[in-house]
């Protein structure tokens, strides 16, 4: 149970649809650890609960009257920086706002309640997402683009036709994702990566780092091959494999139950990574809330592959890090600013 300082976790809801608003507050009205404290029609409703209500994590939805959520989500960060989470419609407009919410200082992402996904699935994964959230740490942003932040050399001396990188992330995943990538250069392995977000935010996220990136980042399709130069994203909703036919790599995309409450899950990636590259492969695991990725980077490590977790200092939340530490999945512990050129020199001497 997520308590902070003995007493449940104090959230406001931020939101101009009353229905969402109702349904928000009855999906966390059995999580003994969360009490909606307040609701909210607007920023600028809400900037007064906040001051009266003094709330833990607040969920805020980016398109609303009178002042948009992104807008309103700057000011707060600027003068009363707080945990927030940000809810969005699944669209292509919302991945896009969503992804410049996180830039801005929000934690985490969940799309609204209806169509496909629904309200059961919704309540289990806002509750993680407040727990989450009320643990996270903000921490320092890069200044400019982190592709300019590159320094290694790029790896031309090794063939890296048989290397896989898996990364693996959740809370504070995105922009710490972003940083890893940006710092790598044109000439890197195959690479695929589980972030735990909704459909749509995960095409927006890939489109934003194939801008960034020297190297190809595409969300994944079913039967994509892996290779050199090559990242893909797991897409949201649906889990991620990687499969070996041959000389070459592929992704299996498909449905199925969530693990840890998540699809796509790190877990699932993980573990087929074991099978299908064994020790040419390298596991990373960075910031976020739970276990999710612990058990398939053990397996990882014992498959012969080399795996590194964010060490507590750089993370977001030390949840999914720690939990693979301590299952003794993880061979080094690292900064985040380090795990770029972890990666360059693993694959160049293995």
């Amino acid at each position: 149970m997520a308590l902070v300082s003995g007493r449940p976790i104090r959230v406001v809801i931020v939101d101009d649809s009353a229905v969402v608003r109702q349904v928000l507050s009855k999906a966390l009205a059995n999580q003994p650890d969360i009490e909606v404290v307040g609701t909210a029609t607007d920023p600028y409703v809400a900037r007064d609960k906040i001051v009266q209500l003094e709330p833990d994590v607040i969920t805020l939805d980016i398109e609303m009257p009178r002042m948009d959520g992104l807008t309103f989500l700057r000011k707060l960060m600027q003068h009363r920086p707080m945990p927030v989470i940000i809810l969005s419609s699944l669209t292509q407009k919302g991945g896009r706002l969503a992804l410049e919410a996180i830039e801005a200082g929000a934690v985490e992402v969940l799309s609204k309640p209806g169509g496909s996904f629904s309200v059961g699935e919704m309540a289990e994964q806002l509750a993680e997402k407040i727990r989450a959230a009320a643990k996270a740490r903000p921490l320092a942003r890069p200044v400019g683009d982190v592709a300019t932040a590159m320094v290694a050399a790029p790896i031309t001396s090794v063939d890296l036709t048989h290397k896989i990188v898996a990364i693996g992330a959740s809370t504070g995943g995105t922009e710490a994702i972003k940083q890893v990538l940006g710092r790598l250069p044109a000439t890197v392995p195959g690479i695929v990566v589980v972030q735990h977000m909704p459909p749509r935010f995960t095409t927006a996220f890939a489109g934003r780092l194939d801008g960034l990136c020297p190297f190809e980042v595409k969300e994944a399709e079913d039967g994509d091959s892996v290779y050199p130069g090559r990242c893909l994203i797991a897409p949201g909703n649906f889990h991620m494999m990687l499969r070996r036919s041959g000389a070459r790599y592929y992704v299996e995309v498909k449905t199925g139950p969530m693990v840890h409450h998540q699809r796509p899950a790190v877990d699932v990636l993980f573990r087929s990574v074991a099978k299908a590259a064994g020790k040419n492969a390298m596991g990373v695991i960075l910031t976020g809330m739970g276990a999710d990725g612990a058990e398939g980077l053990l397996q990882m490590r014992q498959a012969g592959a080399h795996t590194v977790g964010q060490d507590e200092a750089s993370c977001v939340v030390y949840g999914m890090p720690k939990a693979a530490f301590e299952l003794g999945a993880v061979a080094k512990v690292m900064s985040l600013n380090d795990i770029a050129g972890e990666i360059m020199r693993v694959v160049s001497t293995t």
